[in-house]
């Protein structure tokens, strides 16, 4: 079997600590910033020549916390449930032969100058901070965008969103910048699809904060926020 080695060209870096409520897709969180750093060997301004002209960009990157080293020619998607297996590759789950992620980001700016410059910002990933990046393509409208194009299963799981209930002495306690993301990722429902208990409390880290909430059917209260 032929293998192939590829580098690390970058590493993205945001608010995400945690694979718990990162969003299941790109661009669901629009104006969710991330940069990306370039390692040094790539730091060349040259790579970016024309970058600038393009809108969005298409990002591969490095399940890097999937620790599976055998592949299964099945998965259990959490959006339907954890109990329905589909195929490896009808679905995104990161348990793959190769497990490189593929998601579409917004470009917002190229910083050219400071000490790890060039760095790309840009807004609406998916992805972990500190995740290797593979490879940085750009978004072809007349290529990329597919009319009529189907979405087999995954069509019928378009999330509804939770109505999010935060009392401002909780709320307060979270940067003023950063809360109309935080309402946002509440409200896409982090849970995974498995787990409806009313009862429980559930955690996750986000921007230096543990975030703690509970769901009851359709709503979801924020119960505390804490500094890590």
């Amino acid at each position: 079997m032929e293998t192939y080695k590829f580098q690390t060209i970058a590493k993205i870096y945001n608010d995400f600590q945690a694979k718990f409520a990162i969003p299941r897709q790109s661009s669901l969180l629009s104006n969710f910033y991330s940069t990306i750093v370039f390692e040094k060997k790539f730091r060349d301004i040259n790579a970016l020549r024309g970058l600038e002209g393009f809108s969005h960009l298409w990002i591969l990157w490095v399940f890097s916390e999937n620790e599976k080293k055998e592949w299964n020619p099945t998965v259990r998607p959490p959006r339907l449930g954890g109990n329905t297996r589909l195929g490896v590759f009808a679905t995104r789950s990161p348990f793959r032969p190769n497990p490189i992620g593929l998601s579409c980001v917004k470009l917002e700016e190229i910083k050219l100058n400071g000490s790890n410059g060039p760095e790309i910002i840009v807004s609406g990933a998916d992805i972990k901070s500190g995740t290797p990046i593979l490879d940085i393509k750009p978004y072809l409208p007349f290529a990329d965008c597919i009319n009529n194009a189907t979405g087999g299963f995954a069509s019928s799981l378009q999330d509804k969103c939770l109505e999010v209930i935060a009392d401002e002495m909780v709320l307060s306690k979270f940067p003023e910048s950063k809360r109309q993301n935080l309402l946002e990722i509440l409200a896409q429902d982090p849970r995974p699809a498995y787990q409806k208990d009313s009862n429980r409390i559930y955690g996750f880290s986000f921007a230096g904060f543990e975030i703690r909430f509970q769901v009851n059917q359709n709503v979801l209260q924020l119960v505390d926020i804490q500094p890590l």
